[in-house]
């Protein structure tokens, strides 16, 4: 046993008195070692974390009540003496805890299950707080459960007789332990100054102090409080995102472009008149844009959002269309072997009337056969090839989202020099609002292409129930037969992961099985991320050269897969998806002047289901569907769970677009007058810095 004197007691008390936001939350009574690491899978080291570990929901225990008033069914607060308390076991073996409890008005019974250490808490003759719903028992008045503590010289409760929060929790931590932790916390720094933002800010927004805002949301005193200090703190975290962004597009801008580049506007003409289409509205404003950031001193960081089928590689081959006219060399970086192909094959298709040469670096090219290439193109392994970056003038990141922040910053800084930089150019097919991407994305430029190229035709897309999924299945072989096409058939995305599982092949290979048997006519080509890439290329060679009818898919490899005869794409267990996801994987087909469809195979039978899927039979774009992906799902829907670099956010929503914006506001207005805002930016500094 751990003896102190009391001179190290008082030492210890002064340390914890002295608490502030920043500090390491292994400081507070009871948290050693082992909760620690319980904590930290929570996000929870400093003690702002944990103030900022907002409940999820509350349990309103404010009523409180004399024994013999308490009725059945109602929710309260009762305090009372321990008469008795004993374990029992019941018929089934369970062990179940009985306490006896009264006041000056009478008795009631508090039932609780396998809690046996109970006993050495509640003994005989303890004062005690208890709070539930009050039920029947043995035809007695009961409390069920109850949340209990111990009462004792008018110590303030916490547990019990108000709004009660309850927290996320993880093994090993109760929301009761997290609200002893936090009260002890709030307690520690109430009394410093909290508060960051100018009084200008909160008088114009209505927000309470940070320290208010604390008190409302782990100690209201109705649900009314709990949404201003919701408000407050999810503002908090939405501005310091901005702030980051802010801060490194600042921090990019101080590089010099690697390589400097001149526009030959008689060169770039020739090469759009090239092309066997002509560039939509957007397409031409995106190279506009594109162009005037390669004209200047330090280099370009762009995003180019584009719906499925918008046509961003060409836009991106004009960049690189610069670079070569300038002598310099391009890098165009695909999160797939076969999204890379596609590049390859679509920058060869525009750019060899120009004589550009082009390398697609896989593990298999060997370093002699990379040579004097214009443009490489591969995936993250370009990072480890010995590909000569001297002259690298333009980056090209694709899906970038897929990348981790580290595989990104790799490439470009061995795209670059001290102080100096390539431009960057990163794409994504993936629709986000644009709210969401001037936050999430808040330290780029962004572009947007939302209009289909010329001659593309709208995809028409059915909603199929069980009952008509074998006449969805002649009409498919039909089409096939009758007009020469092919169909896409997509199985499930059964666990929300980066990388393909076992239970998705599986389930891909036993539809194909299926099919199989159904369409004995057919010939059917299995494609999935386990095959290795010779196997994958043969089943794609076969599938464009038409030896394939059906190709049975798993959504991982969706992207990249060009081909323009396929026209028909089938879609398993649709209720799986988000809207954004399902609008990708309709965005295969669609690619030529032929009519093509999109059949969304369900299980789904409940009515919120079929109203989310129907907004897919709708005339909306990929960015409106993802607005509503947002508003219905959150943005794990849009972006996929595990994928690299999209922020969870803790208090605030991507769907509150007012706030975001308000946050941006803000935190441009901060750099902008940054006298009037010298406590945020002494906050910014703090929140940077690691607790020992």
């Amino acid at each position: 046993m751990l003896h102190l004197s009391f001179h190290s007691f008082c030492l210890l008390g002064d340390i914890i008195d002295i608490m502030d936001l920043s500090s390491a939350v292994s400081e507070l009574p009871f948290v050693g070692p082992v909760y620690l690491t319980r904590l930290e899978k929570l996000g929870i080291k400093k003690i702002e974390d944990l103030l900022n570990h907002i409940p999820n929901r509350y349990l309103d225990f404010s009523l409180t009540s004399p024994i013999e008033r308490a009725q059945l069914g109602e929710t309260l607060t009762i305090r009372g003496r321990v008469d008795s308390f004993k374990n029992i076991y019941t018929k089934s073996g369970k062990k179940m805890q009985i306490a006896e409890v009264s006041d000056k008005t009478g008795k009631i019974l508090a039932i609780w299950f396998n809690q046996p250490f109970l006993l050495r808490i509640l003994y005989e003759g303890v004062e005690v707080s208890l709070a539930g719903k009050i039920d029947w028992f043995d035809r007695k008045r009961a409390l069920i459960s109850p949340e209990y503590e111990i009462v004792s010289g008018g110590k303030e409760t916490i547990h019990t007789g108000k709004i009660i929060p309850v927290y996320s929790e993880t093994a090993g931590i109760s929301s009761k332990w997290l609200r002893g932790r936090v009260k002890q916390a709030f307690d520690k720094v109430k009394d410093n100054s909290l508060e960051f933002l100018p009084s200008s800010i909160l008088n114009k927004e209505k927000f309470p102090e940070v320290k208010t805002a604390f008190e409302y949301v782990h100690f209201p005193l109705n649900l009314k409080n709990v949404d201003l200090g919701k408000n407050r703190l999810a503002f908090n975290e939405l501005l310091f995102l901005q702030l980051e962004s802010i801060r490194k597009r600042i921090d990019w801008q101080k590089n010099k472009a690697s390589s400097k580049l001149v526009i030959d506007d008689t060169s770039m003409n020739r090469f759009i008149e090239s092309l066997t289409f002509s560039l939509t509205l957007s397409q031409k404003t995106a190279v506009k844009e594109i162009l005037d950031d390669l004209k200047r001193d330090y280099p370009m960081n762009r995003l180019l959002e584009g719906d499925v089928g918008s046509g961003k590689t060409v836009v991106a081959a004009a960049a690189a269309f610069v670079s070569f006219t300038n002598g310099y060399h391009s890098i165009f970086m695909a999160p797939t072997q076969i999204l890379a192909q596609q590049h390859f094959n679509t920058l060869n298709s525009m750019l060899q009337p120009f004589k550009v040469r082009i390398s697609l670096v896989t593990s298999e090219v060997k370093k002699i056969e990379i040579g004097q290439m214009d443009i490489f193109v591969g995936t993250h392994a370009l990072i480890h090839r010995k590909v000569n970056f001297d002259k690298v003038a333009l980056v090209v990141i694709d899906e970038q989202h897929r990348f981790g922040v580290e595989q990104r910053a790799h490439l470009i800084k061995k795209a670059g020099k001290k102080s100096q930089a390539p431009h960057v150019l990163t794409m994504t097919a993936t629709p986000i609002p644009r709210t969401v991407a001037l936050t999430f994305y808040g330290d780029l430029d962004l572009s947007t292409l939302n209009e289909l190229p010329l001659g593309r035709k709208r995809i028409t897309t059915w909603i199929v129930p069980p009952q008509k999924r074998d006449n969805a299945y002649i009409w498919i072989e039909k089409q096939i037969k009758n007009e020469g096409i092919q169909a896409f058939v997509v199985c499930p995305l059964i666990e929300e992961s980066e990388k393909e599982t076992m239970a998705q092949v599986k389930a891909a290979s036993k539809e194909f099985e299926i099919l199989e048997k159904s369409f004995q006519t057919l010939k059917f080509g299995l494609l999935h991320g386990r095959m290795k890439i010779k196997e994958k290329n043969k089943v794609l060679s076969d599938f464009r050269s038409r030896r394939i009818d059906i190709l049975v898919t798993t959504p991982v490899v969706e992207v990249g897969i060009d081909v323009p005869n396929a026209t028909i794409m089938v879609i398993e267990g649709a209720e799986r998806f988000g809207l954004a996801q399902l609008h990708q994987l309709r965005g295969r087909v669609g690619r030529s002047d032929k009519k093509s469809y999109c059949l969304i195979f369900t299980q789904g039978r409940s009515q919120k289901s079929l109203t989310v899927l129907s907004a897919l039979t709708k005339d909306l774009s990929g960015f409106e569907l993802a607005e509503l992906d947002l508003k219905l799902r959150g943005p794990g829907e849009i972006f996929g769970t595990a994928q690299s670099g999209f922020p969870e956010l803790k208090i605030a929503s991507w769907s509150d677009l007012e706030l975001i914006r308000k946050a941006k506001e803000t935190a441009e207005d901060a750099f902008k007058n940054p006298s009037e805002y010298s406590m945020l930016f002494a906050k910014l500094q703090e929140m940077q810095q690691i607790p020992n």
